[in-house]
């Protein structure tokens, strides 16, 4: 007898590998590999998961009502045309599914979010990359590769790994040059790092001005609750309403949805964090870029890109290696089409003066 056999395409997928959590080395593990809170969660949002101990027999509200109502309160937004999911990477996930399927094409940009080919392979959808210019999405190479068989835009903005990320004037240019049938998905993970850029929309007016543009949203970086799985979408109407019928009945758990509302309160904690990142950041590319052969690029995220000389003795892969043995974890991003890069998450000052001295000894070896 034969083992049922998959539909064709999903063997041909590559998993998703998260970044790595343990090293094999007999001193203290630092995880800079998956652009997680340095300051660890929300104090609120723990607060929040505590106190709903009593009551992790009863479902969640499948709606996520109270959540929808305090983020469409928050940012002033449509309640109606939210939509919450267990991390933004399920709303990715719903809206492939709804909106490609064997044969059509879902395009993002050449260094964009892994998930896109991925989840698009797992619809049968066939996924095209478009050339960026200098690790930046290039709206230009976007519409050229536009196609009758183009279904879904992604654009991840700023973008994981590279940390670029285009205008809000280039979004629009980006929108205008899409046909109407085409669902343009503003992945905006990084939205609440981007301070101080007046040029940048998390997309919020895209979806505003027509029915065919979706901005994704997460908890797990500013509020650093990747743990809990909570993210959340602003979509025209008919969108939602579709994303609505394709969730699972209780895609958010209790404490999860509990978590996210105290979250949205915790302003403190926001500044905190966005202020610890924007000056550990710029601290540490200074000092990396003062390296021979060197450079960090800029980033508009909560991680920094390291570009390692292609020689060998001091390529990416061994740095990689040298700093694992010091127990500094980075990411490897040869899968984004970059292997001369490591991507170094921004933790607390002190672990990242660990790893610029993990770094450091690797140059001088």
């Amino acid at each position: 007898m034969s083992a049922p056999t998959p539909r064709p395409g999903i063997l041909d997928i590559a998993p998703y590998q998260g970044g790595k959590s343990s090293a094999n080395s007999t001193q203290r593990v630092i995880k800079l590999s998956s652009n997680e809170g340095a300051l660890g969660p929300s104090p609120k949002a723990m607060e929040a998961l505590r106190n709903t101990a009593d009551r992790l027999h009863r479902y969640p509200d499948g709606g996520c009502d109270l959540l929808r109502s305090k983020l469409a309160e928050k940012y002033g937004l449509e309640k109606d045309q939210l939509v919450c999911g267990a991390g933004s990477d399920e709303l990715l996930t719903l809206l492939i599914r709804a909106y490609a399927g064997p044969g059509d094409e879902v395009l993002y940009s050449q260094h964009g979010f892994l998930m896109y080919p991925i989840t698009a392979k797992g619809v049968g959808a066939v996924p095209v990359a478009a050339a960026e210019t200098n690790m930046t999405t290039s709206v230009d190479s976007l519409l050229a590769a536009v196609t009758e068989k183009t279904k879904i835009v992604f654009v991840a903005n700023p973008n994981n790994p590279t940390g670029t990320y285009i205008t809000d004037a280039e979004m629009k240019r980006l929108r205008d040059g899409l046909r109407e049938d085409i669902v343009l998905v503003v992945d905006a993970a990084y939205a609440e790092f981007m301070t101080g850029q007046e040029d940048y929309s998390a997309g919020e007016e895209l979806v505003r001005a027509g029915n065919n543009t979706v901005m994704t949203r997460t908890f797990s970086k500013i509020y650093g609750l990747g743990g809990i799985r909570l993210g959340w979408c602003y979509a025209p109407v008919e969108i939602a309403d579709v994303l609505q019928r394709l969730r699972n009945p209780f895609n958010v758990s209790l404490p999860t949805q509990e978590a996210g509302v105290a979250a949205l309160d915790d302003d403190d904690f926001v500044n905190d964090c966005v202020r610890h990142n924007a000056e550990t950041l710029s601290w540490f590319r200074d000092e990396v870029n003062g390296l021979n052969g060197l450079t960090a690029h800029p980033s508009y995220g909560n991680f920094v890109m390291i570009e390692f000389p292609e020689k060998d003795g001091k390529t990416a892969d061994a740095a990689n290696d040298f700093m694992m043995e010091r127990g500094v974890i980075p990411r490897k991003i040869g899968a984004y089409g970059l292997p001369q890069m490591l991507r170094v998450s921004i933790g607390t000052k002190e672990e990242m003066e660990i790893c610029l001295q993990a770094i450091k000894d690797f140059v001088n070896a």
